[in-house]
């Protein structure tokens, strides 16, 4: 679940993650069950911090988050991918 009690404590850690780690990120979100506007926001703003930083946000989704992406118009800009492998091929390209 990513929702607003575990969203800062996942943002943190991300966020560190993109300041420090390689600029390419690949969130394996396919076991969430539940992703609410906390948890979108901070996809987000990961997303935005990785575009700065000139990397990649693939974010590997179930059909569930996948639906509440896509409610609020964001599945192109959070580049949802149905599979690790297919993240992994979008970072390489």
């Amino acid at each position: 679940m990513l929702d607003a009690f575990s969203e800062p404590t996942f943002g943190k850690v991300i966020g560190k993650c993109v300041d420090e780690g390689p600029k390419n990120i690949i969130l394996d979100l396919s076991k969430i069950d539940f992703v609410d506007s906390s948890g979108l926001g901070a996809l987000v703003r990961i997303a935005k911090k990785a575009q700065t930083a000139e990397g990649k946000l693939q974010i590997v989704t179930n059909a569930r988050v996948t639906q509440t992406v896509k409610l609020v118009r964001l599945e192109k800009f959070l580049s949802l991918q149905p599979s690790v492998d297919e993240a992994l091929d979008n970072v390489k390209k």
